[in-house]
């Protein structure tokens, strides 16, 4: 018997669409972080295991907020993208999230 093995063509890598999945992405993740903080503490909490989670609600909201900073960015990035075909060279995007919270 005799298998054939067909290589499906992939579709071109371009930091345009590999930016726009990653909106898509950080949309979601801001959007699950936004229910975390909404979710209510528990009422039969108290003292330290009530401080722990009031803490984790405010790390939760910080880091939506610092992961919407960073779709901004991603999102002036898209539109340079966009309108230039590529990078602009005056635009730096290194230095980003990971290097920034990688202490």
């Amino acid at each position: 018997m005799t298998y054939y093995t067909f290589a499906m063509p992939r579709k071109k890598f371009t930091s345009l669409d590999a930016a726009q999945r990653l909106m898509g992405a950080m949309e979601i993740a801001i959007n699950n972080m936004i229910e975390e903080v909404k979710k209510p503490v528990d009422a039969e909490l108290s003292g330290s295991g009530r401080k722990a989670e009031l803490q984790s609600i405010k790390q939760t909201a910080t880091d939506a907020r610092e992961l919407l900073q960073e779709r901004q960015r991603l999102e002036d990035m898209i539109r340079s993208l966009k309108d230039s075909g590529g990078m602009a060279e005056d635009n730096d995007f290194s230095g980003g999230f990971a290097e920034r919270f990688s202490k």
